[in-house]
């Protein structure tokens, strides 16, 4: 049990204590174990999204061509986190992420109502002599928009490290593996 606790705390750098409630849980298995300690984190940030993040660090990333650079404010709730060698390895994940994906927006609160209905025109456009029904064409463009989101939006994009989850995920696992509300403020990317 205790090479499994070790596992996990490698894998998920949750506490020991968490590790081995998760395996209680998960009957040994491992795997099983790391999924309820994600859901935990995800938890956990729900419950601290509301808590203030006044604190952080800005990330500079340079990429090694030296032609794509990205700054990136990541927020935390205290001075001692925003310290902590586990929080700046998120940040400088974030801004790989930004260098590698290029995304516009945040998240899908900071796309105008404009741009999307816009976009719904294209895509209805486009659809227009399917000979789909209406409520379908519809369902079709909701789709067509939510994979954009993901693709253009920062919190919806799959994480580069590990497709199988997005950035949203990954921040709320560090929330849980941390303690602490974690949030991007804002970011920049440059390419010459």
């Amino acid at each position: 049990m205790v090479d499994k606790i070790k596992q996990l705390r490698e894998k998920t750098c949750a506490s020991v204590t968490d590790c081995k409630k998760a395996l209680d849980e998960a009957t040994g298995d491992l795997e099983k174990a790391a999924e309820i300690l994600r859901h935990r984190g995800a938890d956990l940030a729900s419950k601290k999204s509301i808590r203030q993040t006044n604190q952080g660090i800005i990330e500079a990333y340079i990429h090694n061509s030296g032609k794509v650079g990205v700054l990136l404010e990541l927020n935390c709730e205290t001075d001692f986190v925003a310290r902590n060698e586990m929080f700046k390895q998120l940040a400088h994940d974030l801004a790989m992420q930004v260098a590698a994906m290029s995304p516009e927006y945040l998240d899908a609160t900071g796309i105008s109502a404009e741009v999307i209905e816009e976009e719904k025109n294209i895509y209805r456009e486009q659809l227009v002599d399917s000979g789909k029904p209406q409520n379908i064409i519809e369902q079709i463009i909701e789709g067509k928009i939510a994979k954009r989101n993901s693709e253009i939006c920062l919190l919806d994009q799959p994480f580069v490290k590990d497709q199988d989850y997005s950035v949203r995920e990954i921040i709320n696992s560090y929330i849980g593996k941390i303690g602490e509300n974690i949030k991007v403020g804002r970011f920049v990317r440059y390419e010459i």
